[in-house]
Parts: C-alpha cells; sequence; structure tokens
C-alpha cells in the first residue's frame, strides 16, 4: 500500500492521498496477481489508457483497452440514455474482459456504478481501481465502492482523484508485479 500512496502523491503533489486512499483486504495482493498473469485492463476514459505503461503490460502479458470511442458503445450509450464511460464498462463485460481484469475508473463516476452493478450480477474482476475525480456523483460513487466486499478495491474517498491517481495507482502496480516475476524467475 505504501508504494501506491506514494506513486499517488508523487504524480500530485497532494498529500492528502496519505489520508485518503483507501484499500480493501488484499487489494494490491490481488492486482499484482492478476497483472502477473497478463489480465486485460479495461480503463473508463483513453485518457487513463494512453497514461498506463504499455511496455510493461506488454512484458506481463496483458492489454490495455478503452471502448468509448467504439461506434457499438456510443450507439448502446445513446439508446440506454447513459454515459459511453459506463456503457464502454458493460461492453467489455459482456467481451468477457472484465472477468478477472483490472477495471480502472479514473473520472467518469457512471463508469464506476456499472462497474459495481456488474459485481452484483455476477461479475469478478480481480481488482477496481476506482478514482474519479469531480463534484457530481464521485463521492457517492466511491462510497459505493468501498461497500463492495465481493472484490478487491482501491479507491481515494472524497472528491479528489482522477487520471492522474488512477495511471498512478496501476504503473506503481505493474512495478510491483513485474519486480515480482523476476524475482519467480531468480
Amino acid at each position: 500500500q505504501a508504494d501506491i500512496i506514494e506513486r499517488i502523491i508523487h504524480s500530485t503533489a497532494d498529500f492528502d492521498f496519505a489520508e485518503t486512499t483507501h484499500f480493501s483486504p488484499n487489494a494490491v495482493e490481488a492486482g499484482i496477481a492478476a497483472l502477473k498473469n497478463g489480465c486485460p485492463i479495461i480503463c473508463d476514459v483513453n485518457m487513463v489508457r494512453v497514461g498506463i505503461s504499455q511496455p510493461r503490460v506488454a512484458d506481463l502479458g496483458g492489454t490495455i483497452d478503452c471502448f468509448v470511442a467504439e461506434p457499438v458503445v456510443r450507439q448502446r450509450a445513446e439508446a440506454a440514455e447513459t454515459t459511453r464511460s459506463a456503457m464502454g464498462i458493460r461492453w467489455a463485460a459482456e467481451q468477457g474482459l472484465i472477468d478477472g481484469g483490472l477495471v480502472v475508473i479514473g473520472n467518469a463516476p457512471t463508469a464506476l456504478f456499472e462497474a459495481i452493478k456488474l459485481i452484483d450480477e455476477g461479475v469478478r474482476p480481480a481488482l477496481i481501481v476506482g478514482v474519479p475525480v469531480g463534484f457530481v456523483s464521485t463521492v457517492e460513487s466511491k462510497a459505493a465502492l468501498a461497500e463492495v466486499t465481493a472484490v478487491p478495491w482501491i479507491t481515494t474517498l472524497g472528491r479528489k482523484g482522477g487520471t492522474p491517481v488512477a495511471v498512478a495507482v496501476v504503473n506503481a502496480l505493474l512495478r510491483l508485479a513485474v519486480d515480482a516475476k523476476a524475482e519467480e524467475v531468480d
């Protein structure tokens, strides 16, 4: 946990994250294990996707995806009167990319609520990084995540979060996963 909090503070220059960052039991271990096994990483927005270390993900055999720009996601979001970020998370689950993967929410509370809804429906990501930022539904979405017991999670309570925090968490986990995998080889 300390490595992740340190990375968040380094990325944001905000020491408040030392107090507001929360982890469910075994969240870090679950994230490292999934990443070591090359799990998919599904992001709510492309800003998060491009910030994640693609070389480290590739070294571990994983993938990073965000589906907000997919035409089918756009059409389904309009029809369902929801956000493309939320529908992108649902679509990823329908493609089998969420079970056993990392769900990374750095911007859209609606996507975090959708991930929680999927968990209620039986989908089981290895880890949810839920750190959206803002004033509308942000606090509520993170509080809902903090109530989840079926899946490990990492969140920052309150309004603060965003792309830099989401990227910092995942990149710290990736570094830990690469190091752990290297130790296994030695």
